[in-house]
């Protein structure tokens, strides 16, 4: 389709090319998913709140604002245990968090 690079007809039906990129890739989707790393242990999620003065509810007003996403990839990228532990649960190098963080920096 005209000005749709991604997307074509098939058998009558929009359809959309997967390209095979990943979308966790994204600086601010991968920050995303590793918060959901983050709080799913209690112990972590604490200690996230503590270092980042965030409250729960705080957390869940800033969940879209890249400075929240920054913060939980500054996180995990000072603390080497969890940077390794969340690039493992999410499948990506442990770089590829801090070059996302650095993505957000920008």
């Amino acid at each position: 389709m005209e000005g749709y690079p991604n997307v074509y007809l098939y058998n009558g039906l929009l359809t959309i090319i997967n390209t095979g990129e990943d979308s966790v890739k994204d600086a601010s989707a991968l920050a995303l998913a590793a918060l959901g790393w983050v709080l799913a242990d209690e112990r972590r999620a604490h200690r996230f709140l503590d270092l980042t003065g965030l409250s729960p509810d705080g957390l869940r007003e800033s969940i879209g604002e890249v400075s929240t996403h920054r913060a939980v990839l500054d996180f995990l990228s000072q603390h080497e245990p969890d940077l390794l532990g969340a690039a493992q649960a999410l499948d990506v190098a442990p770089e590829t968090l801090v070059a996302a963080r650095k993505d957000l920096i920008r």
